[in-house]
């Protein structure tokens, strides 16, 4: 049975990309993604800091600019979902 489950994941290697150009792929995906999170996630609390000022103004427009990067790390995202389902 272990002969069977090594003969699967060789083919499984041969049948798709080389494991560091699909990780490196993986990679990338991962910190675009990470990196919109943290724009976001500053944008939030630059809207916080607004409302808290009295400025709403300026916070409605942070909060604008935090939904813009979260909407861009979710697609950063689903391209790692689609990467995973590729590559699995």
């Amino acid at each position: 049975m272990s002969s069977l489950l090594n003969n699967t994941e060789n083919t499984r290697l041969i049948n798709h990309p080389t494991a560091s150009e699909a990780n490196k792929r993986n990679i990338e995906t991962h910190k675009s993604a990470a990196q919109n999170h943290q724009e976001a996630a500053m944008h939030h609390l630059d809207a916080a800091k607004y409302h808290e000022e009295g400025y709403h103004e300026k916070a409605a427009q942070s909060t604008i600019k935090a939904i813009g990067f979260t909407n861009l790390a979710i697609e950063h995202q689903i391209g790692d979902a689609k990467l995973h389902t590729i590559n699995d």
